[in-house]
C-alpha cells in the first residue's frame, strides 16, 4: 500500500483515545486515524462520585483537540449501521465513512441498577445523590443502602459512594444514620484478591458500614429492599450503580445482548480488518483500565497490519482500581495467580490515576493537568492492584488454569 492504513476508530472514549495514542506511537505516519464520535467533549468520569460530596469533579476537555494532540482527527457523528464486506460506516446524518480498518470502542449502554431506587449513573446523577445525603444528614432519612446489583457492574465506585456518604453524615453529626451495602460478591472487591479484601472489608467496619455480601438485590419498594436469598433489608433509600447492556446497530458483529465477542488480540472473529475494544466486548469486566489493555493490543495488530516493526500483543488483563475511601491514603496489590499482596503507603503504578492506560494517563498528565498525585485531603486513595486470572481459550475468556 502506497498511503496510510486509514483507521477508523467508532468511538470517543478512553478506548478510543488509548488507541489513537498507541498506533501513533506504534505505527507512527504508516496509518491515518479518524474518529468517529458525537460527542465534542471528553470527559473524565471516574471523580464523578467525588462530586456530591465536593472533593472532586469530573473535567470536560475539547475531544477535538485531544484527538488532534493524540495524531488522529475527529469527525462528529453517530454511527447508524455498518457494512463490513464494503468496509464502509453510515452515519446518523445520512453520511458514510471509509475504512480499510475498523475499531468498535463504542461504550456499553447504563441500564437502570435496582429498581425503585437512584441509579448513580455519575454526572447526570450527582444532584439526586446529594440530595439523598442532605436528607440523611438534616434527620430526613434514618438509613440508606448502598447495593450492587450484578457482578456485571464495575463495583469499585459503590464502595466509594458508601464510604464518602458515611464520612459526610459523621461530619455533620449525622452518626445515627444507618448505611449498608449489599453486594453479590463474596468477599467486598474480591476481584482483587483476599488481602485487599480482608483491608476493605476492616475499612467498613471501622466506619461503621454495615456489609451484606453473596445477596443479590431485585428492588426496593414500600420501604424494604427486597434481596435473593435472605428476607428483606429495611431501609429508607436505596443507591444503585447501573448494568451495563450492550448496543444492537444493524452491520455491528453481535455475540449477544449487543456485545462483540473479540480474540485476545482485539479482532472480531473472522475478520482481520475489524477489532474492537472496552465495555462493547463481551470480557466481564467494564473498567477504564480494561478498555485501555484491550485498545492496546487491538492497536499492536493493526500496526502490524500496517507494516510497523511491532509484534501483536495478546490483551493480558491487568486489573487496577484507585478506591477513594475518605482516609490516609494506602495502595494496595495483589495477585491471584499466587495470593500475593502488598499494602504500601506509596503509589503501585506512575502516574497514579483512576484510568491506568500505558499511554493515556502519562497524556493526560501532559495536556490536560490531571494531578500525577493522590487526591489530598478528605478525598484520600487506596490504589489496588491485581492480574486477572482469566485466559483465552477456545473463543472465550474463562479462568486461568
Amino acid at each position: 500500500m502506497d498511503r496510510p492504513l486509514h483507521v477508523l476508530i467508532v468511538g470517543g472514549g478512553v478506548a478510543a483515545l488509548e488507541a489513537t495514542l498507541a498506533l501513533r506511537a506504534l505505527a507512527e505516519d504508516r496509518v491515518d486515524i479518524e474518529l468517529l464520535a458525537p460527542d465534542s467533549e471528553f470527559v473524565y468520569r471516574p471523580l464523578a462520585v467525588a462530586e456530591p460530596f465536593d472533593q472532586g469533579e469530573a473535567r470536560r476537555f475539547p475531544l477535538g483537540r485531544l484527538v488532534e494532540l493524540a495524531g488522529g482527527r475527529l469527525t462528529a457523528g453517530t454511527v447508524a449501521s455498518f457494512d463490513l464486506d464494503d468496509r464502509r460506516v453510515k452515519t446518523a446524518d445520512g453520511g458514510e465513512l471509509e475504512w480499510d480498518v475498523l475499531l468498535i470502542t463504542l461504550g456499553a449502554r447504563m441500564q437502570e441498577g435496582v429498581p425503585g431506587g437512584l441509579t448513580f449513573r455519575g454526572l447526570e446523577d450527582r444532584a439526586a445523590l446529594r440530595e439523598l445525603v442532605d436528607d440523611a444528614a438534616a434527620g430526613r432519612l434514618r438509613s440508606l443502602t448502598f447495593a450492587l446489583p450484578t457482578l456485571a457492574a464495575w463495583p469499585l465506585p459503590l464502595y466509594e459512594l458508601a464510604l464518602m456518604t458515611k464520612i459526610r453524615l459523621q461530619d455533620t453529626g449525622a452518626t445515627t444514620v444507618r448505611v449498608d451495602l449489599v453486594t453479590p460478591e463474596s468477599q467486598p472487591l474480591g476481584l482483587f484478591g483476599p488481602e485487599a479484601s480482608a483491608s476493605i472489608k476492616s475499612l467498613l467496619e471501622t466506619r461503621g458500614i454495615g456489609l451484606h455480601t453473596e445477596t443479590t438485590p431485585v428492588v426496593f419498594r414500600n420501604g424494604a429492599l427486597l434481596v435473593v436469598p435472605g428476607r428483606a433489608i429495611r431501609t429508607d433509600q436505596v443507591i444503585s450503580l447501573p448494568v451495563p447492556e450492550g448496543r444492537l446497530i444493524p452491520g455491528m458483529p453481535d455475540a449477544g445482548r449487543g456485545f462483540v465477542q473479540t480474540d485476545q488480540y482485539g479482532r472480531v472473529e473472522g475478520r482481520e480488518d475489524v477489532f474492537a475494544a472496552g465495555d462493547i466486548t463481551t470480557f466481564p469486566l467494564k473498567q477504564g483500565g480494561i478498555a485501555t489493555q484491550q485498545a492496546d493490543a487491538a492497536a499492536a495488530s493493526i500496526a502490524a497490519l500496517a507494516g510497523a516493526p511491532v509484534r501483536p500483543r495478546p490483551f493480558r488483563p491487568v486489573l487496577r482500581g484507585l478506591l477513594l475511601t475518605g482516609l490516609s491514603p494506602r495502595f494496595m496489590s495483589a495477585s491471584l495467580l499466587d495470593d500475593s499482596s502488598e499494602v504500601d503507603t506509596e503509589p503501585l503504578w506512575w502516574p497514579p490515576a483512576k484510568i491506568v492506560g500505558r499511554y493515556l494517563a502519562p497524556f493526560l498528565a501532559e495536556h490536560i493537568g490531571l494531578s500525577a498525585e493522590p487526591p489530598p485531603g478528605a478525598l484520600a486513595a487506596s490504589p489496588v492492584q491485581v492480574d486477572v486470572e482469566l485466559e483465552w481459550d477456545h473463543g472465550d475468556w474463562v479462568p486461568a488454569r
